[in-house]
C-alpha cells in the first residue's frame, strides 16, 4: 500500500510564507504526475499545483500562480508546496495527491490522482 503523508501546515499571519511536504512511503510506485489540491470549509476540493514527475513541468490555478512553487525531490520521494504572501483566502486543509497510472486525464482534475494523503491544515490570519 501507499501512503502519502503531508506536513508543515499552521498558522501564520498574511503575508508570510509556509512550505508543505508530502512523504510517500510504503510499496514502491511509479510517480508520473504529483498535486497540490486544497479544500476551504463549505468549499469543494480545487486544484492548487501539480507537477510532472519526469521532466518537472510544473502547473498552477491562477489564484497561486507567482505565489506558490511545486517542486518535487526523487531521493527523498517527496514532493514540496512553497507558499508566499499568503493571503486569509488561501486558509484550507491541503492534500497532496499521486498519479501512479499515467492517467489521460486532466493535471487539474481530481480523478487524475488515486493516492491521496490526509491533509494538512493551513490558516492564514488578517
Amino acid at each position: 500500500q501507499v501512503q502519502l503523508v503531508e506536513s508543515g501546515g499552521g498558522l501564520v499571519q498574511a503575508g508570510g510564507s509556509l512550505r508543505l511536504s508530502c512523504a510517500a512511503s510504503g510499496r514502491t510506485f511509479r510517480r508520473y504526475a504529483m498535486g497540490w489540491f486544497r479544500q476551504a470549509p463549505g468549499k469543494e476540493r480545487e486544484f492548487v499545483a501539480a507537477i510532472i514527475w519526469s521532466g518537472g513541468s510544473t502547473y498552477y490555478a491562477d489564484s497561486v500562480k507567482g505565489r506558490f512553487t511545486i517542486s518535487g525531490d526523487n531521493a527523498r520521494n517527496t514532493v514540496y508546496l512553497q507558499m508566499n504572501n499568503l493571503k486569509p483566502e488561501d486558509t484550507a486543509v491541503y492534500y497532496c495527491a499521486a498519479d501512479s497510472r499515467n492517467s489521460d486525464m486532466s493535471l487539474y482534475s481530481r480523478s487524475r490522482y488515486d493516492y491521496w494523503g490526509q491533509g494538512t491544515q493551513v490558516t492564514v490570519s488578517s
